[in-house]
């Protein structure tokens, strides 16, 4: 299975295949709406305005397993990116990313990953970088902020 097969369910409920993004740059995100990272959504933002025109795109997938700080529906996890970060990305229904509930697409993105931080998500904002081939070719802990990851992404676009 390469990731184009996985399927994900948008904020408004429609499930999709990921191939809907096959040819670009993708940047994985679990995010959270009350969290110390949460401010990372300016930056997240700001990386996406930046290259979206060379076929970049950021997934936001919000994640309430870390101290429950994302406890509010899907409308309203995403009226708060959009009022408070001017998000404009696509974000996706709040997912499990750990536990016996962890999603096929985690699962996956972790499995994959070059980058062996465990087998499991530590906390909220944790990124991995896929290639136009669907290639996971990074992960980034929490604590590494959209702008540290630009230079990553300008070398797969």
């Amino acid at each position: 299975m390469n990731i184009y097969d996985i399927k994900v369910e948008k904020m408004n409920g429609e499930t999709i295949l990921l191939n809907e993004f096959k040819g670009k740059t993708l940047l994985i995100v679990n995010t959270a709406s009350k969290c110390g990272f949460t401010k990372q959504f300016a930056g997240l933002e700001n990386l996406y305005k930046t290259y979206k025109d060379k076929d970049f795109i950021i997934l936001g997938f919000p994640c309430n397993q870390f101290l429950r700080q994302d406890p509010g529906t899907n409308d309203e996890i995403l009226g708060f990116c959009q009022l408070n970060f001017g998000v404009t990305f696509p974000m996706f229904s709040k997912i499990n990313v750990n536990g016996k509930n962890r999603s096929e697409f985690y699962q996956h993105l972790i499995e994959n990953s070059p980058v062996k931080q465990g087998d499991k998500i530590k906390w909220n904002f944790e990124k991995f970088l896929i290639n136009k081939e669907g290639v996971i070719i990074n992960r980034f802990p929490s604590k590494v902020t959209p702008g540290e990851i630009r230079m990553n992404i300008e070398e797969i676009l």
